[in-house]
């Protein structure tokens, strides 16, 4: 019977390869002597920066990484006034190449080792697609697909042989439609969703959590920039805190879901972008995202 099911397995999934149990072992002996650490992109304010609040108040070691030092130092003191425990922060820019060394680096000396990676560091551009420079259209892709891209691949191998930790991509809740005037976010968000899922799929069953989270409308500085309090979509789908999108991010993640939408009005959203054809989503979505400057 073992032999059947192992047959079944490897017609569905044939890259894969039993793990060795001493393989396994060794791989967790060579971290041993460090803490699990949760380490969260952008972690410095907004969604972020709750998520790490929601970490540590399960317990979790955490490490908040983003660009600005000041930002890093009045998130750490926030997050200790309200759990009472310190967080590592990591000063670099998750863009660049090198940024997985500085986190590694500055993880060891806190006496950690990256187990779970949030990839919550993003970019939005709101207005017409030709309103946006070719810079800031290429700093967008740069921030929100290939340092989510880079980023993943270079951390689930350790996960892997481990064969423990995880990776929480944060994408939103219109990755599912084209979003015209949001068109470079919403393309963004869509291959984030795309690609976790299908590595969720290939790498299932293997202790390793892989989740998108699809937030709706949220309450931070973020949507404000947007341009979220001048659109129409506020006052169809009912802002969240950062908090609740928090607490429904962890849940969703600690149980396995792979992909994970806070709200019930969001999920209801939700499963409309995914029946409704597109001659009927993308023209409301206009709609919805249109400003009255645009």
């Amino acid at each position: 019977m073992q032999n059947s099911s192992a047959s079944w397995r490897s017609l569905l999934w044939p890259w894969r390869s039993p793990a060795d149990p001493d393989d396994v072992r060794e791989a967790r002996k060579a971290v041993a002597h460090l803490k699990p650490a949760v380490v969260i992109t952008g972690g410095a304010s907004g969604i972020g920066l709750a998520l790490a609040q929601r970490f540590i108040e399960a317990g979790h070691e955490t490490a908040i990484a983003g660009r600005t030092q000041s930002k890093l130092e009045a998130a750490a003191e926030h997050l200790k006034s309200r759990t009472g425990s310190s967080v590592t922060t990591i000063l670099c820019d998750v863009s660049q190449c090198d940024a997985l060394d500085k986190i590694t680096a500055g993880l060891g000396g806190a006496g950690l080792y990256l187990d779970v990676l949030v990839n919550n560091a993003g970019m939005g551009l709101a207005g017409p697609f030709l309103s946006h420079s070719q810079a800031d259209l290429s700093r967008l892709i740069a921030i929100n697909i290939e340092t989510v891209t880079r980023l993943s691949r270079a951390v689930l191998p350790d996960m892997l042989a481990r064969q423990r930790g995880g990776v929480l991509n944060v994408a939103s809740l219109g990755a599912d439609v084209p979003g015209p005037n949001q068109a470079a976010y919403y393309a963004s968000k869509s291959y984030v969703v795309s690609l976790t899922e299908a590595i969720a799929s290939e790498y299932s069953g293997q202790g390793v959590r892989i989740s998108a989270l699809l937030p709706g409308p949220v309450d931070t500085a973020f949507h404000q920039e947007m341009g979220a309090e001048q659109s129409l979509y506020r006052w169809v789908l009912p802002s969240m805190s950062a908090d609740r999108v928090a607490r429904s991010a962890y849940r969703g993640f600690m149980f396995g879901n792979r992909v994970i939408v806070p709200g019930i009005s969001n999920i209801f959203f939700y499963v409309a972008l995914k029946v409704l054809p597109h001659t009927l989503t993308v023209p409301l979505v206009y709609w919805l995202l249109r400003r009255p400057n645009i």
